[in-house]
């Protein structure tokens, strides 16, 4: 009889692989995979017929070819060498967790070391998260590293090693050194292959292997079957099978085997035994699945965990897994944000692996397929569509709508520049699809396109209707060396420097800020060039206004000197309103210039002796609030001659402020008095 093991054939990780490029060649994609996809030379030469070849490194890879990264995953340099390339990672989640476990802990000054073989593209990838600098490990009697006991050690081993290989080398090294921190990263697949495989090969006659003669995992398939049974053969397709026979013959398979090379392989057998058992029945004992990668159905929700969602699939014999990064792309929202245990809901099939009793699912895969067709329809039309940014990436932003994740370019997310991209996230935005690429279900929208369109909207309805004289209440938006612009309405008009303040300002900042309303009114406008100047100072706030209802003439004033002059003083009487103390009204004696008198800052009172608003004019006094002293009494005294009358001369200052120089005149005794 021939007896199949249940785990034989591809894991969860290849099979989400090689469907992935499948996929993509379907979808008319030039792919190109870093190293070969998986150790199966069928299925190797199968894609080289599809046109799907293997490179060493990614500067060998064309251009024009999208980039597949494989299972066994790469090291973190090689995703700096794809940059803005276009790829599809397929790394195995088990293997994605290690890197994670090595980065993580090798920034917290961990040695990391592996377990496993140092030529293996697994392992090699595994390293490059550490910068290479791991020790690596696959021999249990290896001499170890007497530095290991300067730091603390992180272990971890290559996914399809041996268990007991694994354990065994782990106590060793804890014998060596007492500070370590162990992951078992073997694949739980992987452990129940092998743990299968070991009960299949002590009850068989003869064990049968299949497998790429490079698959690790097959090879240490064979090492455990060989062990306990001796005529244990490792073959690669019907074609090598042994030509013997014997009663009870065990089948298993790696993980890189796909499912058609199986089901060869126990047909040539059943055939050669002649075996009373059909070859279905034989098949359906090995592994047949109710459910198929690709299926939509409905289930129900049984329970909802932080980070996923178990599904009851209605009579199959395992519960589907829906994780929650494929229950919502928002990022923000928990699994329980988004259903509850009894909810029905539809999924598709992900994955189905009998081997570790699995069915992954995907909700958000489903939705964007149903919403896929909304998008072109959305395209077609023009329609205006509602999104939320979920996530900032290089160049741009993504917008997520109904399931449907649409890239926005920088240049596209808004009217004006956006220098940090991440101050988005989480806003929603209004958009419309501006390009659309179905082969490859790419996305471009635009937020941009909607804000010209109303601005442009804006603007014609604005100059319908402006005149000058026109008040409006605005947002500056921006300030420069020579004023303000601010945003009227869908239009900018600049506030100049000298329209901010009555007072004298260096820059608008002194004034106003981006984002302050003000209310402005129409000074000036060109409708051919489109530029309009705006007026924001009050009349009611002109010093001049407000010095006009305060002061008469004949009102003495406390005023401050602020500059000089050879013809005299201006004086402060309040901010930017001043008035000219002539020379010759500032002090009772003839002075030679006001410096003589008067110092710069020296807070004086003075008479306001002359008005004139219109010239913005105004004269002020000192000398009229000097005191004039009394004359004094002269004795009579008897002459002894008289005296003869002379004339005299006398100096008479012009209380005229326009009067520059003192007149000299000459007037009889008599009128000197």
């Amino acid at each position: 009889m021939i007896e199949v093991a249940k785990t034989a054939g591809f894991c969860y990780g290849v099979k989400r692989a090689v469907d992935g490029v499948y996929d993509a060649i379907e979808n008319g994609r030039k792919i190109a995979t870093i190293g070969a996809l998986i150790h199966n030379r069928q299925v190797i030469e199968d894609l080289a017929s599809k046109g799907v070849y293997a490179y060493d490194s990614v500067q060998d890879i064309p251009e024009d070819y999208t980039i597949v990264i494989r299972a066994h995953g790469v090291g973190k340099k090689v995703y700096e060498l794809i940059g803005d390339r276009e790829y599809i990672d397929l790394t195995c989640p088990f293997v994605s967790k290690i890197h994670k476990i090595v980065e993580e802990h090798y920034k917290q000054d961990y040695k990391i070391v592996i377990i496993g073989d140092k030529n293996h593209p697994e392992v090699k990838g595994i390293n490059g998260w550490c910068e290479n600098s791991a020790d690596i490990i696959y021999d249990p009697n290896e001499h170890f590293d007497e530095k290991w006991s300067e730091k603390p050690l992180c272990i971890v081993a290559q996914t399809t090693i041996n268990r007991e290989f694994f354990g065994e080398i782990v106590q060793n090294i804890k014998k060596a050194c007492k500070s370590t921190l162990i992951f078992d990263t073997i694949c739980s697949a992987t452990k129940d292959r092998q743990k299968e495989t070991d009960r299949l090969s002590k009850i068989s006659d003869m064990m049968i292997v299949i497998g790429g003669r490079e698959s690790s995992n097959t090879r240490k398939l064979y090492e455990i079957a060989k062990h306990n049974c001796p005529e244990t053969y490792h073959i690669e397709t019907f074609e090598d099978l042994p030509q013997k026979t014997y009663k009870k013959i065990g089948i298993t398979a790696g993980a890189s085997t796909p499912g058609s090379i199986i089901e060869e392989v126990v047909k040539a057998m059943s055939e050669n035994l002649k075996n009373e058992e059909s070859f279905a029945e034989l098949f359906e004992q090995y592994g047949s699945k109710t459910l198929n990668n690709g299926d939509i159905i409905e289930g129900t929700v049984v329970e909802v965990r932080n980070n996923e969602v178990i599904i009851d699939l209605g009579g199959f014999k395992y519960n589907g897994q829906l994780a929650a990064d494929q229950l919502t792309d928002d990022p923000s929202l928990k699994p329980s944000d988004v259903v509850k245990e009894g909810d029905t809901i539809k999924v598709y099939v992900v994955g189905v692996n009998d081997a570790e009793g699995k069915v992954v699912l995907s909700r958000k895969k489903l939705v964007a397929m149903e919403s896929w067709n909304k998008i072109k329809a959305a395209y077609e039309s023009g329609e205006v569509l509602e999104g939320k940014i979920i996530k900032a990436v290089k160049g741009g932003v993504i917008a997520l709508t109904e399931g449907s994740q649409v890239f926005i370019p920088a240049r596209q997310a808004s009217e004006r520049f956006v220098q940090d991209l991440q101050s988005l996230v989480g806003t929603t935005v209004t958009y419309k699809i501006i390009e659309i690429d179905e082969r490859r279900k790419r996305v471009i929208g635009s937020v941009r396109v909607l804000l010209e369109a109303a601005r442009k909207e804006r603007e014609d309805k604005f100059w319908a209707d402006v005149e000058e004289g026109k008040k409006y209440q605005g947002t500056v938006k921006s300030l420069t060396s020579f004023g303000a612009f601010v945003d009227i309405g869908g239009v900018d008009g600049l506030v100049h420097i000298s329209e901010l303040s009555w007072n004298k300002i260096k820059h608008p900042s002194e004034v106003v800020k981006e984002g302050d309303v003000l209310d402005v009114y129409i000074k000036d406008l060109n409708r051919e060039t489109k530029k309009i100047s705006l007026g924001f100072k009050k009349i009611e706030d002109n010093p001049w206004v407000i010095a006009q209802s305060k002061f008469n003439i004949g009102d003495v004033v406390k005023c401050k000197i602020v500059r000089m002059m050879p013809f005299g003083a201006f004086a402060e009487i309040i901010p930017n309103v001043d008035g000219l103390i002539h020379i010759s009204q500032i002090a009772d004696r003839r002075i030679g210039k006001p410096e003589d008198v008067l110092t710069i800052g020296e807070e004086v009172e003075a008479k306001i002796t002359d008005l004139n608003w219109d010239e913005k004019k105004i004269s002020l006094s000192i000398r009229a609030l000097i005191p004039v002293p009394e004359k004094e009494e002269v004795k009579e005294e008897a002459p002894e001659e008289e005296a003869v009358p002379q004339k005299a001369e006398a100096l008479v200052y012009s209380t005229d402020p326009e009067v520059e120089v003192e007149e000299a005149i000459e007037i009889e005794p008599a009128d000197a008095e």
